[in-house]
Parts: C-alpha cells; sequence; structure tokens
C-alpha cells in the first residue's frame, strides 16, 4: 500500500519521494512516506490523490491532519504515515536526517526493494 502512496504521490510530480522503514525504530508505524510539493496547492493535490487512489485499493487513513494549511499534510494510515511537506517545511524539519538510520524502501527502481505494507 505504502508503494501505492508512492506512485500516487509521483502522479502528481511529488519531489523527493522517499519510504523509510520504521517499524524496528519507531515502533508505532512500519514506513513513513515523505515528499515534498513545490507549493501548498501541490501538496493538497497530491493528498487528494494518495488518499483517492488508496481508496480505490481499499484503504483510508485512520486520521488526517495539515489539510487546511497544506504545508505539512500527514495521512496516517496506521501501518504507514505518508508525509507531505512544502519544500520549505521539509528543508525545515528534515525527517530523512532525523531517521536516517532507517532503511530506505525502493521506490519504482530506486534503492532496494521489498515493502509489503
Amino acid at each position: 500500500m505504502v508503494l501505492i502512496a508512492a506512485r500516487a504521490a509521483d502522479d502528481k510530480k511529488a519531489g523527493d519521494i522517499t519510504i523509510l522503514e520504521m517499524a524496528k525504530l519507531l515502533g508505532i508505524t512500519d514506513y513513513f512516506m515523505i515528499c515534498t510539493g513545490a507549493t501548498d496547492r501541490q501538496t493538497k493535490t497530491i493528498a487528494d490523490e494518495v488518499r483517492k487512489q488508496l481508496r480505490e485499493a481499499g484503504r483510508k487513513p485512520d486520521r488526517v491532519s495539515g489539510d487546511d494549511l497544506g504545508d505539512w499534510i500527514l495521512l496516517d494510515y496506521s501501518d504507514f504515515v505518508v508525509h507531505i511537506f512544502t519544500e520549505e517545511m521539509n528543508d525545515y524539519y528534515q525527517l530523512e536526517r532525523l531517521w536516517k538510520d532507517a532503511p530506505r524502501v525502493a521506490v519504482g527502481d530506486r534503492e532496494r526493494s521489498g515493502a509489503q505494507s
């Protein structure tokens, strides 16, 4: 499912799409998918597409946060969490750096493969 989210974000031209395996480091979710949009309008469009494609796959988020402002939208699907940042907010929070020890999962043919969620 997290790969569906990544492809949906890519369909809306999200930047810096990254999937981190979090299960062994965090214990409350299996994956973080992180991506950026150039503007809050684009982040909202990305979030809408992620929700649409996951809904078509039979999943709805347990919690959604940040939709109103759009600078950091969080879609919590329990076993994975989607973080959609504007570039400015991504530069500020740097989740990839904060969780630099988390293994990365392939998105398309980048990095290593094997995400099951």
